[in-house]
């Protein structure tokens, strides 16, 4: 096997060779990387509603758009459109946010979390029989050097997006007059949907993997480069257990090194208050060592509260504040 996407090369060669462009920069180049994972993910998600009879195709035809849609979310598992998420969002800072170094293991990530992504649609729609794959191998990632893309943020990338959004105005006209011979392949597949969904799916989809990352993803939408060692599982003094010993599982400092805000994270089997009392734990803490009070923030990996103890209630948020606003609001306080 030549690549952690082989899988897709009988019934899906698109799909395959998308997934072996992103793989293929996952060593040399980050980056490119990261842009061909998202360009790879809107042509699995076009490929989704031209086939699957139960979407259809919003106004707006962009990735964020299609992704998003209520329809999508029905039809798509939850574990499956975070991953997806996790690959706009890293594909999209790639593309816009030239200053922020994307990281190779970041890269590998990525390219993981398309090839989990990539295994659902394979696995749910397959009508061709489909060798099961168990775990994406870091090891077939090609170490040999890649020529870097450096136009592909420029003319190249511009290009490939408009023959996508071609593709996706296509779509939309099939979709408004859709001729018999579809309709009978569109029938045929959500048969094979139905019969590969009767069957056990055993694949590990490395759920913890992508909460994890996703959190990295939002804190960098919000300029945290975490970049630190004392940004991630920062020790703290002063919790109630034996040692009285713990680890806040984001810090995020002031750059005069005093706390502005935390982050507890809980599995996302668990909603996201369970770490809402922990999360005040280490904010005691972390005003005792330092003198300062942070704003709380806990998570399940998808849904984020903000909780400024000390004048307001919890809410839910879209994303994490950045420095200046936690600044403000510790000014305020």
């Amino acid at each position: 096997m030549e690549s952690n996407f082989e899988f897709l090369s009988k019934e899906f060669p698109q799909l395959y060779e998308a997934g072996k462009k992103a793989e293929g920069y996952a060593y040399t180049d980050a980056r490119s990387a990261c842009i061909y994972a998202r360009l790879a993910l809107e042509i699995a998600v076009q490929w989704l509603y031209e086939h699957d009879s139960q979407l259809e195709l919003p106004y707006d035809t962009k990735l964020g758009s299609l992704i998003h849609g209520s329809k999508f979310r029905e039809v798509v598992p939850e574990q499956i459109f975070h991953k997806a998420k996790v690959i706009q969002q890293a594909g999209n800072l790639a593309v816009h946010n030239s200053r922020r170094p994307v990281k190779q293991w970041e890269a590998q990530q990525v390219v993981k979390e398309l090839f989990h992504s990539l295994y659902w649609l394979a696995r749910t729609y397959h009508r061709q029989g489909l060798a099961e794959v168990k775990e994406f191998e870091v090891g077939l990632i090609p170490q040999e050097a890649v020529a870097a893309d450096e136009d592909l943020s420029g003319p190249k990338l511009a290009a490939l997006e408009a023959e996508l959004a071609k593709k996706a105005k296509l779509l939309a006209d099939k979709e408004a007059e859709i001729d018999e011979k579809h309709k009978q392949l569109q029938l045929r597949i959500s048969a094979a949907r139905r019969a590969n969904e009767a069957k056990p799916d055993t694949h590990d989809y490395s759920e913890a993997d992508t909460r994890k990352y996703l959190i990295d993803l939002e804190l960098a939408r919000a300029g945290w480069t975490l970049e630190n060692k004392e940004d991630k599982e920062y020790p703290v003094q002063g919790m109630p257990t034996n040692s009285g010993e713990g680890f806040a599982d984001y810090v995020l400092w002031g750059y005069d090194g005093k706390p502005l805000g935390l982050v507890e994270a809980k599995r996302t089997t668990k909603d996201a208050a369970v770490g809402k009392q922990q999360a005040k734990l280490y904010a005691d803490c972390l005003e005792q060592m330092h003198g300062q009070r942070p704003v709380i923030f806990y998570t399940n990996g998808y849904k984020i509260n903000i909780w400024d103890d000390t004048a307001y209630p919890p809410r839910e948020v879209a994303g994490y504040h950045n420095r200046e606003e936690l600044e403000l609001m510790i000014q305020l306080t």
